[in-house]
C-alpha cells in the first residue's frame, strides 16, 4: 500500500462546502459521545450501532440541513465494526483496550476532517471504487476538484482535512513496487544532531535548521496574535498566519526526512542505523534549536 497526501486547489464555494462537511462530522462525533457518556452513567451499555439507529430514525429528522450534506458524513462518526476509521466508535474499542485515553470532543478548527466515501465491506454496499487521473478529480458527493499535483490511483476511501486554512486529500492505494540497482548492499547510518546523518559511505546530510531560521517570523507572528482580542475575526486570521508559518517549518522537516529515507532505500540494499537516543539529546533545549 502506498498513502498519498496533498493539498487541494479549491473556490471559495468549495471551501465553504468541505468547512460544513467537517463541522457535521465535528457535531456527529461530539452528540454521540455526549448520549454514549449520558447512557453509561445512568447504567446502560451504549454501542455504536444503537447510537446509530436513535441519530437516524430520531435526530436526524430534527436537523433539516443535514439532508444537504452527505450521508457519509455521520456513517463514519458511527461507524459499523467492519469500518478501520479511527472515530467515536474505534475510540472507545481503543480505549476499552487500554491503547488509548477515554475519548474527548471536538472543537472547531482542530484536526477538521471527514471521509468522502466508505470501504467496499460496509454494510450498506458503498464501496465503488475511486478514480484519481490527472489533475483534476470527481470525488462521491463533493464533485470536481484540482490538485497541485497528479495523481494517478485507485483507492476506496478518501479523506478530506484542513490545516492552516488549507484543505488536503489523503488516500491509500496498492501499487507494484520495482526494485532499483544499488550501489551499495550495505550501509551505516549516523545520525546526529548539527548533521541529518552522515553515512558509512563518507556522504553527509546537512541539518536544514528550519526553526532557527524561521524563528524571528515566527515570534513576529506571536506578538502579533497576542495584541489581537480574542476570537475575534483578526484574531483568527492571526492564528492561521501563525499556523502556517508553523506548517511550513514541519513540511521543511518532512522533506529532507522523505529525501534521505528514499536516497538510502534506492541505493542501499540493507541499512543499518546508530542506537542513538535523538530524541533525547533534543530535550536539550541549547541543541534542540540546531535542528
Amino acid at each position: 500500500m502506498k498513502s498519498i497526501r496533498t493539498k487541494l486547489k479549491l473556490n471559495n464555494r468549495q471551501k465553504t462546502l468541505f468547512a460544513q462537511h467537517a463541522g457535521y462530522s465535528r457535531w456527529c462525533y461530539n452528540w454521540g459521545l455526549s448520549l454514549w457518556n449520558a447512557a453509561y452513567q445512568d447504567g446502560y451499555k451504549p454501542n455504536v450501532r444503537k447510537l446509530r439507529e436513535v441519530f437516524t430514525n430520531h435526530t436526524k429528522p430534527l436537523y433539516p440541513w443535514m439532508k444537504r450534506l452527505s450521508s457519509k458524513v455521520y456513517q463514519y462518526a458511527f461507524p459499523t465494526e467492519c469500518c478501520a476509521n479511527i472515530n467515536l466508535g474505534e475510540a472507545f474499542k481503543r480505549f476499552f483496550q487500554g491503547l488509548g485515553k477515554h475519548p474527548k470532543f471536538k472543537k472547531k478548527g482542530r484536526s477538521d476532517s471527514f471521509p468522502t466515501e466508505c470501504y467496499a465491506n460496509t454494510i450498506d454496499n458503498c464501496g465503488k471504487p475511486i478514480k484519481l487521473n490527472g489533475w483534476s478529480h470527481k470525488l462521491p458527493f463533493i464533485g470536481w476538484v484540482k490538485t497541485y499535483e497528479p495523481i494517478e490511483a485507485t483507492t476506496q476511501k478518501i479523506t478530506i482535512s484542513r490545516q492552516a486554512g488549507d484543505w488536503f486529500v489523503s488516500l491509500a492505494f496498492e501499487f507494484t513496487p520495482t526494485a532499483t540497482p544499488k550501489n551499495t548492499e550495505v550501509v551505516g547510518v549516523d545520525l546526529g544532531v548539527k548533521t541529518l546523518a552522515t553515512l558509512s559511505t563518507g556522504e553527509v546530510f546537512p541539518s536544514i535548521k528550519p526553526y532557527r531560521t524561521a524563528q524571528d517570523k515566527l515570534a513576529k507572528l506571536q506578538r502579533q496574535l497576542s495584541r489581537k482580542v480574542k476570537h475575534s475575526s483578526n484574531w483568527y486570521k492571526a492564528v492561521v498566519r501563525l499556523a502556517k508559518q508553523h506548517r511550513r517549518i514541519a513540511d521543511i522537516r518532512k522533506d529532507a526526512l522523505h529525501k534521505l529515507t528514499t536516497y538510502l532505500a534506492k541505493n542501499h540494499g540493507t541499512v543499518s542505523i546508530e542506537d542513538l537516543n535523538v530524541s533525547g539529546m533534543l530535550a536539550n533545549h541549547k541543541l534542540a534549536k540546531i535542528s
